[in-house]
């Protein structure tokens, strides 16, 4: 068995690629897990520095969200629109912060 079969995507990801009123996601198994992967990544690096945004800067937990969000936007993007708000949203849980005020869509 392969390790990209082991590795389980949550549904709020997968919803960023299916197209309204479809079932399967439009990306390949393995190509959907790796940009699981990144995401989820970059959600777990981001956590030190949005603690330390948060207390070295005296902002709210919202607008670190904000400036991490505008951050992911920055060109080149490593990820797209949908993938950074799922980044930034799956950040706030990870901190037990609110979630932030926008959904992800794909």
């Amino acid at each position: 068995m392969s390790d990209e079969s082991q590795i389980e995507i949550p549904s709020s990801f997968m919803a960023l690629y299916l197209a309204p009123g479809r079932q399967k996601p439009g990306l390949p198994r393995a190509e959907l897990a790796a940009r699981y992967e990144l995401c989820e990544d970059m959600a777990q690096m981001l956590t030190e520095t949005a603690r330390n945004m948060e207390f070295s800067l005296g902002i709210t937990e919202a607008d670190v969200l904000a400036r991490c969000l505008q951050g992911l936007r920055v060109e080149p993007a490593v990820v797209n629109e949908a993938e950074s708000t799922w980044v930034i949203t799956r950040l706030a849980e990870l901190l037990n912060w609110p979630a932030p005020g926008f959904a992800a869509t794909p």
